[in-house]
């Protein structure tokens, strides 16, 4: 089940909220901008289904956002425990870091923790399978999949070189909770 927690961003220790429910999840993160939507593909997807497959599975969905935010491209991202690259993988994501385009993900199976440095608060959300998160431009965050990641992703991009990170420096992101896959479903 999708989860929101919200720390100081002094104080990992001292989780301020914690809710499971989708709309109050929703309505936390829009007051500091970000999308948090539930999706329902119109057709069921076989573990391993084609990236096309996914794609027309969530087709008015992917529209919609795509004519609301004028994205060039659309892809689907898969990865699974046994990727000899999984560590490496994972390690890119792991510090603190922004972009210069919205970063925008729906979630059609497994899960990741997505992380936020927002004014002085830190939002902790374990995105899940229906689960879809627009993280603005320019906001700091990081992305944990976890030591043994299984996920498959829709990803949007404006910008025609997609995933370009710029690293604050800062070690906040350490200081936080990992991804722990037995808090997810």
């Amino acid at each position: 089940m999708s989860r929101l927690r919200i720390f100081p961003h002094d104080d990992p220790s001292l989780v301020l909220i914690t809710t499971s429910d989708q709309a109050e999840i929703a309505r936390q993160l829009a007051d500091i901008g970000v999308r948090f939507e539930q999706w329902q593909a119109n057709a069921p997807l076989a573990p391993g289904a084609a990236s096309e497959t996914v794609l027309a599975a969530y087709r008015s969905d992917i529209d919609r956002l795509v004519a609301e935010n004028g994205f060039k491209t659309v892809d689907v991202v898969s990865i699974a425990p046994d990727n000899p690259t999984r560590e490496a993988m994972r390690a890119k994501f792991l510090d603190e870091h922004y972009h210069e385009e919205d970063e925008v993900r729906f979630f059609v199976a497994g899960a990741g923790l997505f992380t936020l440095h927002s004014h002085d608060f830190v939002y902790e959300i374990l995105c899940e399978q229906g689960d879809l998160i627009g993280v603005p431009d320019r906001t700091k965050h990081w992305f944990d999949m976890g030591p043994e990641p299984y996920f498959i992703a829709i990803r949007f991009f404006t910008q025609p070189d997609g995933w370009v990170g710029h690293f604050t420096g800062t070690d906040i992101a350490q200081r936080f909770p990992r991804f722990d896959p037995r808090d997810a479903a």
